[in-house]
């Protein structure tokens, strides 16, 4: 049986650089449970400054996707099927932006454990 599982919120940030990302918030960070596998679905993103910026999932630290989103723009992004995250995998949503760049960010990442 699969239990759905949500990371999401509207989060204010502050950009350092594109090259540089950073945790946007602690609730956007899951552990796989041990003995169970987590399956990503979806992604959506809304960004309000006039700047691009991305939202990068992570897994153990590593980046697994990047999720770019134009000025004032919204993207969505379909998942499913694409991979199995292992038992004890720390997945997290990190977010870069622009030094010097604010505005908010909606996140909205949907996964299934199993």
């Amino acid at each position: 049986m699969s239990t759905p599982h949500f990371l999401q919120g509207v989060f204010p940030f502050a950009g350092t650089g594109l090259a540089t990302p950073a945790p946007l918030h602690p609730s956007l960070r899951y552990v796989v449970p041990s003995g169970l596998t987590a399956q990503p679905l979806y992604f959506r993103g809304g960004n309000s400054s006039d700047e691009l910026v991305h939202v990068a999932l992570t897994c153990d630290g590593r980046t697994m996707r990047l999720f770019p989103m134009g000025a004032r723009g919204a993207v969505n992004i379909p998942l499913r099927v694409v991979e199995d995250v292992d038992p004890d995998s720390t997945l997290e949503l990190v977010f870069a932006a622009p030094a010097g760049c604010t505005g908010e960010m909606v996140v909205d990442f949907g996964m299934v454990v199993f």
